[in-house]
């Protein structure tokens, strides 16, 4: 069994609501794994997840602890997330760069996937701050300067672009529409294998003697409304990754 690590695809929500001279807060708290764990856990793969706000205290130290995963993913966490411990922040005391440890964790053999979003790839306003680390150099695409959103509220489909290639298996040419994705630059080497519109949407390349995916869109709602997400050929889309990636 393939074991899946995937890292954010959660956050808190702070609320003040205002009743004419009297107003009140609440707080809570959401996650939105449940479509591609289901894919993946109907591809026989165990699933695990680390909250954006566990990521200090449950994501691993070494890279023999991320290697007990075969594949690693990352969707709507940011980089200062994991570059930004309370260790340094506000302690002012050097400790593990997880960011590191994810490349060292490809170079050697390991599957890293990310996953689009606001706070992935750039995002909105470019808070996802992935230009220029290391995460980027693994990566099958190059970053934008800045906010790389395309909101696309009318909906727009993707389509296959290389439908020989093992991870369009099974899928038909084209796909239920999705609302959005991170525009994303590919290296020269990596595999385009389905766009949106002119831009990339799943990228793979290779790093050191791991495979890599850049996935442009959200792998949830909203930029992957609850009818793609339900599709048949979302399971069979994240089955077929889950294969090639982990593949000697």
């Amino acid at each position: 069994m393939k074991r899946v690590l995937l890292v954010g695809e959660s956050w808190h929500v702070h609320v003040t609501e205002a009743k004419g001279f009297d107003t009140f807060s609440y707080d809570y708290y959401e996650e939105a794994v449940e479509y591609i764990q289901a894919a993946l856990e109907a591809n026989g793969a165990e699933f695990c997840h680390i909250p954006s706000h566990m990521v200090e205290a449950r994501f691993p130290k070494t890279v023999e602890e991320l290697a007990r995963y075969d594949v690693v993913m990352f969707s709507d966490v940011g980089a200062n997330t994991m570059n930004l411990p309370m260790n340094v922040f506000q302690r002012l005391q050097p400790t593990v760069n997880k960011l590191e440890l994810v490349r060292q964790y490809v170079e050697q053999g390991g599957a890293f996937v990310m996953i689009g979003g606001y706070l992935t790839f750039q995002g909105i306003q470019g808070r996802g701050c992935y230009k220029r680390t290391v995460i980027e150099e693994l990566l099958p695409v190059s970053l934008l300067e800045g906010d790389d959103r395309v909101e696309s509220s009318q909906g727009v489909c993707p389509r296959v672009s290389a439908p020989d290639h093992p991870v369009m298996q099974g899928l038909p040419e084209t796909w239920p529409q999705i609302l959005g994705y991170n525009r994303l630059l590919p290296k020269v080497g990596s595999e385009v294998v389905a766009t949106v519109g002119e831009d990339p949407l799943v990228v793979l390349g290779t790093y050191g003697k791991g495979r890599v995916c850049a996935y442009a869109t959200d792998c949830a709602p909203h930029w992957s409304p609850v009818p793609f997400c339900t599709w048949d050929g979302y399971r069979t889309l994240w089955g077929n990754l889950l294969r090639y990636l982990t593949a000697e």
